[in-house]
């Protein structure tokens, strides 16, 4: 029986892929590094550290990665603040207080960083629903890379075969099959280009998912 369920948040809670996306490509413009679309879909679930990381070494950029990880995060909370019609994705804060009703315990498990993950759960009052929120800025990989979901579910403490993942990205989905965990994706409209054939279910509305089917996931 699944007693933890383990949320990416960005392009799963909240749809604040585009806000992420213009803050990168507003700072490739600043770097003159020619970024594509596709290069950039790679991208999706890595945190930015790694993804500067990434394209310093490519690139052969002067400039400090933490710099440019500042610089990305200042574009991303601008336009974050100013963008007043953002919200949650339909349908998610009725399953969250779905699963919270019958005792499924909640963690979120995303590469932002600390500070925008505080940003969305301060600004959409998210914090009560959740007992930990796991940060991937703590790791030296992203997902793929299984470390940030396996200490979600230390953290839970929880088994990983009774815990489940819900993700929109490629990425994240090689993660949770990584860690072991059954991954549910989510076919995000935001999030295209990503392969989700991995996941063990695909859903395109939150309005398929409820405590009662989860829970007897692997039941």
């Amino acid at each position: 029986m699944i007693r933890t369920v383990i949320f990416d948040m960005d392009g799963v809670i909240i749809d604040t892929e585009p806000i992420h996306r213009h803050a990168f490509f507003a700072e490739f413009a600043e770097l003159n590094i020619p970024v594509s679309a596709a290069e950039y879909t790679t991208f999706l679930g890595k945190s930015t550290r790694n993804v500067f990381q990434a394209l310093k070494q490519k690139y052969h950029l002067p400039q400090d990665v933490e710099a440019m990880v500042a610089r990305k995060r200042e574009l991303f909370n601008r336009a974050f603040d100013e963008d007043a019609g953002l919200d949650l994705l339909p349908g998610v804060r009725h399953l969250m207080e779905d699963l919270r009703q019958h005792d499924v315990q909640l963690v979120v498990a995303s590469s932002a960083s600390k500070a925008t993950i505080a940003r969305v759960f301060d600004r959409f009052a998210l914090r009560p629903y959740f007992t930990h929120l796991v940060s991937g800025e703590d790791f030296a990989e992203s997902k793929p890379h299984p470390a940030i979901f396996l200490r979600a579910a230390e953290l839970a403490e929880t088994p990983v075969t009774e815990c489940i993942v819900i993700e929109d990205a490629a990425n994240g989905i090689a993660a949770a099959r990584a860690a072991g965990i059954y991954c549910v994706a989510y076919a995000s409209p935001h999030s295209e280009g990503q392969d989700l054939a991995q996941a063990n279910r695909i859903v395109h509305d939150f309005a398929e998912l409820d405590a009662a089917s989860i829970k007897a996931i692997g039941g």
